[in-house]
């Protein structure tokens, strides 16, 4: 799919929803629940830990999870909701090619550890079979293209998507892939941590091969071969921060020219191969790592290509096999990179998987129970606020020239804002669930969904469509669409409360949205107009300020140590750090609007800021294991749960003021040392 997403989790998850009303009563002082906090610990030293400490006690981390907070203990509140929609479809005898019948077989298969076990690796042979009886490189590619209509993607990734420069056009885009552990740093660095990871991924392997097969000596030289491969790959791969960089990943080209400009190979059989219709152009994202790619294919042995895409299947198709299987998956997927220490139930597990094969069907089903009707409107209003807000604070900007400061207001008024759910449902009528395997069923959501994909190709943008479920506890922001979306599952507490006052509302959902707003004026979404298009809308003075200002952040971040020496990446992080920032701003302006603020009344023994600021705390309380905070500062885009407040609420005039937070506190910056950008 579309790479430029950006999400308030990395997590797939949403929220219930409460509106923005002005009542007062003692239950609006019980919705900011004062054991949530630890008082020993000074606003100014730690106000994650003075807002959510007593929160960290409560809340110990299950053994199945890596990191428990909110958002989890959420997530995991809607999963419950899920099973019982779909418990009680498979208490039914639904009629053959209906979504009830779909969802509950589905579900019903994922639940049946005795077929499981019994299957053991039978799902996958023919798939394996196929792949050994490979005779040349032409048939490698074949597969290839075969492969990642089901799987994780082999050598380099295909998807159809907006036209970054024609952002009304959808064409093909290439871009780097195959590597199995996430990100290429797992397989270059040399420190102890990382080097312990990479023996642990081929002790993975090796386990994965036997257990669909393959005797010992033979999964170990399959292992080797496959490790090479990812090595060689990742070599190649662009690094995570030059991946956020929208213009440097754009190269769009004739298919007539991929031979010269970016590789040699049998991309007409390739193309073919994937069912794509034909096109005459693409946008090649990486160009080194997908030559890195062809070359590979080119030098490595047909026997060595086999094993590599034959792990491909292999590691996509473990968490829909038997145990052994899973529990391997799990000890280092789980284990080893994240530090958990128990599989999550069974039940779980087939709740998620059940949700990325049919999402819109479960979501239906979601909605028409948990979506009160009014709420689409309430938070409808509510956008409308922050949009005012942003507006405000735009036009108030003494850095930035009018001609910019014109071109963003024209952005931020042509936002598509999507609340609650699609207003049409995806028709899955071509996709059929049998009683055959787990696997199989989750192979033909796999092709349904990539054949929905094709058929996108050459086609204009549908600008209705969704990318998340309704059912998911997020939200995003797209810059080729301009935007904003929020699910049905985000809209609960602690993000919206039905009967919360204004300061618990605008420190949690409001903060959201204003974080998803920003994200349109962010390092990456400001150089994408309002039609979605990355285009130089700046004049090259506003550019270079913003640069300046964005600094800021950039070098605060990373002299944060995030475990031990390990600092965090204030490049990598940097537009869900700006993000954070401007939707603190946004919705602490829209909040001073409302009787609540200008009231200054008590509730619950504070005042209206400053539940703002601890409502929107609240919003990140957790607990994260080591290993986790290592990975996730290799991979996520978002800083830590602790690193969203005391990272980002030293840049905010108004918590200064709401806590009396003082020279002499930990926590504070000068004024002048504080980011402003938005």
């Amino acid at each position: 799919m579309k790479q430029y997403f950006y999400l308030l989790m990395i997590l797939l998850a949403g929220m219930n929803i409460s509106s923005c009303t002005e009542k007062k009563g003692t239950s609006f002082a019980d919705a900011l629940d004062p054991s949530n906090m630890d008082t020993t610990v000074l606003p100014g030293k730690s106000f994650y830990q003075y807002a959510t400490g007593g929160w960290q006690m409560k809340n110990p981390i299950p053994d199945e999870y890596a990191r428990y907070g909110s958002f989890d203990k959420l997530r995991a509140e809607n999963q419950h909701q899920i099973q019982t929609l779909i418990e009680e479809l498979g208490a039914k005898e639904n009629p053959a090619g209906t979504n009830a019948q779909k969802v509950g077989d589905l579900y019903s298969l994922g639940m049946d550890s005795v077929k499981l076990n019994q299957d053991g690796a039978a799902p996958i042979q023919a798939q394996l079979e196929e792949i050994a009886a490979a005779k040349d490189k032409n048939d490698i590619i074949r597969l290839m293209a075969k492969v990642s209509r089901y799987a994780s993607n082999p050598f380099f990734g295909f998807y159809v998507g907006p036209d970054d420069k024609n952002s009304e056009m959808n064409i093909v885009h290439i871009s780097q892939s195959g590597i199995g552990m996430n990100d290429r740093d797992y397989y270059l660095l040399a420190d102890d941590h990382t080097k312990m990871v990479r023996k642990e991924y081929i002790t993975l392997m090796e386990t994965q091969f036997q257990h669909a097969g393959y005797e010992e000596t033979a999964a170990k030289k399959a292992a080797a071969n496959v490790m090479k491969i990812e090595t060689a790959l990742a070599q190649a791969h662009v690094t995570r921060e030059m991946r956020r960089l929208p213009e440097l990943n754009y190269h769009k080209m004739l298919v007539s020219e991929l031979n010269t400009q970016v590789g040699d190979f049998e991309w007409q059989l390739y193309f073919e191969s994937l069912g794509a219709p034909a096109f005459d152009s693409l946008n090649v994202a990486q160009i080194e790592p997908v030559k890195a790619a062809i070359t590979l294919i080119k030098n490595e042995p047909v026997a060595a290509l086999q094993d590599y895409l034959s792990w491909k299947v292999i590691n996509s198709a473990a968490n829909f096999l038997s145990d052994d299987f899973v529990q391997a998956n799990f000890a280092f997927y789980g284990k080893t990179m994240s530090g958990s220490k128990e599989l999550r139930p069974r039940w779980r597990r087939t709740v998620d998987a059940v949700n990325g094969a049919l999402g819109e069907a479960v979501g239906q089903l979601y909605v028409e129970k948990y979506f009160p009707a009014e709420a689409k409107e309430r938070m409808l209003n509510l956008v409308e606020n922050l949009k005012v807000s942003l507006g405000e604070r735009i036009s108030q900007l003494e850095w930035m020239e009018d001609e910019t400061k014109s071109k963003a207001q024209e952005k931020l008024n042509t936002f598509i804002v999507k609340i609650g759910y699609p207003d049409k449902w995806k028709d899955y009528s071509a996709l059929e669930i049998k009683k055959d395997s787990y696997w199989q069923n989750m192979v033909r959501a796999s092709e349904f969904e990539y054949e929905d994909m094709l058929a996108d190709l050459g086609k204009p943008v549908d600008k209705t469509k969704w990318y998340m479920s309704p059912q998911t506890v997020n939200a995003y922001y797209s810059p080729s669409s301009n935007e904003i979306c929020f699910p049905a599952g985000i809209l609960q507490p602690p993000f919206f409360y039905m009967d919360g006052d204004d300061a618990l509302n605008y420190g949690g959902i409001g903060v959201v949205i204003g974080h998803e707003m920003t994200h349109g004026f962010d390092d990456q979404g400001r150089k994408f107009d309002k039609d979605g298009n990355l285009t130089d809308w700046w004049t090259s003075a506003d550019a270079q300020k913003f640069d300046e200002r964005a600094k800021v952040l950039v070098d605060y971040f990373d002299q944060i140590i995030v475990l031990d020496t390990v600092h965090a990446n204030g490049t990598f992080t940097l537009g869900e750090n700006i993000a954070d920032h401007g939707g603190l701003q946004v919705a602490y302006q829209a909040f001073q609007k409302t009787t609540q603020a200008q009231s200054g009344e008590l509730l619950g023994g504070f005042t209206p800021a400053q539940r703002f600021f601890l409502s929107y705390a609240n919003l990140w309380a957790g607990n994260v294991r080591d290993a986790e905070i290592l990975r996730l500062t290799k991979v996520d885009s978002h800083s830590l749960g602790r690193w969203r407040v005391d990272g980002a609420l030293p840049h905010i005039d108004a918590w200064y003021e709401a806590f009396n937070i003082q020279p002499s506190d930990p926590m504070y910056l000068p004024k002048e040392a504080r980011a402003s950008i938005w």
